[in-house]
């Protein structure tokens, strides 16, 4: 028996993460499946489209601004240490519309939105709403998950834009001023190196980013359980899970993009 019981404590949480794997994977197709499905939730859409920008704007145009300041610091010096000066405003464009423009709306949208989502959802868990949609012969998924993840991802696009357009000019500022670079090659640069496959692949993943964020957070909120700690719980195990995929998927997204787009002067 005691044998038995440890294999039991041994294997059970392996398990048990395999087993909400594949539940979540579920829950993603139940809602692919979902999006052409008549009527279309437009109400819901716009009311959640407009509170996820309402809250994450002011945010995001914030941290854009360090970390284009930080990157452009950061390889100024580096590229003066190697003599290339001239190739400053491509790295650091570069390095912005690619990587930490769609990475801060991911983090601001999983932060602000996905977190007010998976509460939302837990708790309408909780008072068996959900569970009174269903007897009623509605579908949550269609009725709640679906505008969500919609709204999600439109904002992460628009909201990518405007940190990209803050991220560089941040950075150009700090370059030109606290630097001493020259504005003319600092622009230069980034012609010269920079294709609009660039600012695409910035899309792409800034609306991969934002439908997983919807996602994670709307199952943790659906399958919330123990009253309000548990919602408290699912909202913190939401914003977790979100980082850890969202770092996962960024790196699968660059690694196909630099096989399949030549880049310039390579």
């Amino acid at each position: 028996m005691s044998g038995r019981g440890e294999r039991v404590v041994r294997f059970g949480a392996p398990l048990a993460a395999v087993r909400r794997s594949g539940d979540f994977f579920g829950f993603c197709l139940d809602t692919l499946r979902a999006l052409p499905r008549r009527p279309v939730q437009v109400r819901e859409f716009v009311q959640q489209a407009w509170f996820i920008s309402s809250v994450s704007i002011l945010p995001a145009a914030l941290v854009s601004i360090p970390f284009g300041a930080v990157i452009a610091l950061q390889l100024g010096s580096l590229v003066r240490q190697l003599g290339a000066q001239s190739f400053t405003g491509a790295a650091s464009v570069l390095a912005v519309v690619r990587e930490a423009g769609p990475i801060v709306t991911a983090l601001v949208i999983a932060g602000a939105g996905g977190s007010a989502i998976c509460a939302d959802l837990g708790s309408r868990k909780i008072r068996e709403e959900l569970d009174a949609m269903r007897v009623l012969g509605i579908d949550p998924i269609h009725r709640l998950v679906v505008p969500r993840v919609l709204a999600a991802m439109l904002v992460a696009v628009l909201l990518n834009g405007l940190v990209s357009v803050v991220g560089v000019t941040g950075g150009y500022l700090f370059n030109v001023v606290m630097q001493g670079g020259t504005p003319g090659a600092y622009l230069a640069s980034f012609q010269a190196l920079g294709q609009l496959p660039d600012l695409l692949v910035g899309e792409v993943k800034a609306l991969l980013f934002g439908a997983t964020a919807a996602l994670v957070a709307s199952y943790q909120g659906m399958n919330a359980r123990g009253g309000p700690k548990g919602v408290g719980d699912a909202v913190n195990q939401s914003v977790v899970f979100t980082f850890m995929l969202l770092f996962a998927l960024n790196f699968l997204v660059t690694a196909v993009y630099f096989q399949v787009v030549p880049q310039k002067g390579s």
